[in-house]
């Protein structure tokens, strides 16, 4: 099969998809990260079949040989080329314009590294500070990440048997089989953690009243026992806070369900239906606030803060893009994310990407490290220090006396839930 061919079945299966599914815009991404393996399959095997087929034919036709390569290289640099203005048409994804086109823009700050940024920071202030973060900023909390190679969560899910590890968070095989995910639930239910330094700078950031928003992948809740109010937060992948039954969806809430959790239960409706934290899985949609809320919070939005996230997972990591050209992007992170690496035909021009310790950066600084010991070195840098460690003296401090106010409602009042 041609590349040419298979670009027709990719292009006519996508408009497939989306007009059979009338979803928003997760499901376009998802079918578009598995567009790209398909073409980056096809092509691997392609150059690999012909490699194998010069190999074989180069004494015999070694000119006829050279030719084929040199026309099967210019179809591969056409389809590429057509690939990456249907993307860019069709989803707004990678440039359609040349990186030689690209209009220079003067660096946000003098030094764009991490004493840099806190120098600007104690000159000049920031206002409207954003953040987005991931399960790296809860893994010192005792909860694991999700991809870390032997730690990770989908590294440690054999024990349930799943004919995958992300079957676990799929909720057609959740309907089948919702017993390996309540299991999993009783392990990582909230309220068994305490936040972490990272939540807790995050808190700060909102009491010296220049957090616009709140953007967390997480479903751990901590950010809400850190202290972060309801309307601060966007949990784009849900979490436990809210429950509905599948069938009738009636809401439950969270102390009902942790009740059925930890009584090993499966979580039942009164009409039989089964009952679902409010947890978005693989093909759900994300809650309606993560696609209304972007354009007021990063309008005036001039730090964007980035923690314990792969920058993997869309359309989550699509936040960054969406920052303005003068907003800085400030990265915490153990490993080096949000690179071009995946796919890089698509964004030719990085447009779409962090560009920190490249040449043509202009606002991206990257701390390369433990989320915790970032935020705290933010905090010392910029004489907050005190003020976090009081928050999290406090904190740490609350849980007790909250489960005994929580027992002292049970033993006074049923289990609530409500239409």
């Amino acid at each position: 099969m041609s590349l040419v061919v298979a670009l027709r079945q990719i292009r006519h299966t996508f408009h497939r998809e989306i007009s059979n599914r009338k979803q928003k815009i997760t499901q376009p991404y998802t079918f578009c990260v598995q567009t790209v393996n398909n073409i980056s399959t096809t092509m691997s095997e392609k150059k690999e079949s012909d490699k194998n087929y010069n190999e074989k034919k180069q004494d015999e036709t070694t000119t006829s040989s050279n030719s084929d390569d040199s026309d099967n290289n210019e179809e591969d640099k056409s389809t590429m080329d057509v690939i990456r203005r249907f993307f860019s048409q069709t989803l707004n994804l990678g440039s359609s314009t040349s990186p030689d086109d690209e209009v220079a823009v003067d660096k946000v700050m003098p030094e764009l590294t991490f004493e840099g940024l806190i120098r600007h920071w104690r000159e000049h202030g920031f206002k409207n500070i954003v953040t987005m973060v991931g399960a790296g900023i809860s893994t010192s909390a005792g909860i694991p990440d999700f991809r870390s190679p032997g730690t990770g969560l989908y590294n440690n899910l054999k024990k349930y048997k799943l004919p995958d590890p992300t079957a676990i968070f799929d909720v057609d095989y959740f309907q089948k089989n919702p017993t390996p995910f309540f299991a999993l639930a009783k392990e990582l239910y909230p309220g068994s953690f305490e936040p972490t330094p990272a939540h807790y700078f995050v808190r700060l950031l909102h009491e010296k009243g220049l957090l616009q928003r709140h953007y967390t992948q997480n479903i751990d809740t901590l950010d809400r026992l850190a202290g972060l109010p309801d309307d601060k937060i966007i949990e784009a992948h849900g979490s436990f806070y809210t429950n509905h039954c599948l069938k009738c969806k009636r809401e439950y809430d969270m102390a009902w369900m942790k009740d059925q959790i930890f009584s090993d239960k499966l979580p039942r409706c009164e009409c039989k239906g089964l009952v679902k934290p409010d947890i978005v899985f693989f093909g759900e949609n994300l809650p309606s606030s993560f696609y209304t809320s972007p354009d007021e919070d990063f309008k005036d939005c001039d730090l964007l803060i980035i923690m314990g996230t792969s920058l993997e997972v869309m359309p989550f990591a699509s936040l960054i893009q969406r920052a303005g050209p003068r907003c800085v992007r400030l990265l915490i992170n153990r490993d080096a994310v949000g690179r071009s690496s995946f796919a890089p035909w698509m964004d030719p021009a990085e447009k779409r990407s962090l560009l920190y310790g490249k040449a043509k950066n202009v606002r991206d600084v990257a701390y390369l490290g433990d989320c915790d010991a970032g935020v705290l070195a933010l905090a010392e840098a910029l004489g907050w220090d005190k003020e976090l460690q009081q928050l999290i003296d406090a904190g740490q401090q609350l849980p007790d006396d909250e489960e005994d106010e929580e027992k002292e409602k049970e033993a006074a009042s049923p289990t609530s839930s409500k239409q």
